[in-house]
């Protein structure tokens, strides 16, 4: 849970662009943040690093990392940018498919732990994956 009345935020995928996200929350104080990813010690470590950086950049948001979605449970904010990136060969199609089964899985988790969580999709194919996500969440 959150400190306080600090918001929680869940960040979904620590590759570059969920660290980012993670980061971004943090230094700007909008909560705390749980940086979720399905590879061990990724998301710890790059939690264990966006913390260490809170006394020189200024800010006090809690960062930590977790490859349990049972972690997310609460969040006001999730934020989903897992997902595999789209390599050379690989058309749309086939990106759908791969990112598709790993949002269904994620939508799963949200409406487990974060049932009241505003949630923002940033995976691509985007237009695809934002509306297998409301799909799947029945979320408004």
């Amino acid at each position: 849970m959150a400190i306080g009345n600090r918001k929680k935020i869940a960040s979904i995928g620590a590759g570059n662009v969920g660290a980012s996200v993670a980061q971004y929350c943090a230094e700007l104080e909008l909560g705390d943040v749980v940086l979720t990813d399905v590879v061990e010690g990724l998301p710890q470590g790059k939690a264990l690093d966006i913390t260490e950086a809170g006394p020189i950049r200024g800010y006090e948001s809690r960062v930590t990392g977790t490859n349990d979605y049972n972690d997310i449970a609460g969040a006001d904010l999730v934020v989903v940018t897992a997902g595999l990136p789209r390599k050379p060969g690989m058309t749309r199609l086939d990106l759908l498919e791969k990112n598709g089964a790993i949002i269904s899985d994620i939508c799963t988790n949200i409406r487990t732990h974060a049932p009241d969580a505003t949630v923002i999709i940033v995976t691509n194919p985007l237009d695809v994956m934002v509306y297998l996500a409301y799909a799947k969440l029945g979320f408004p």
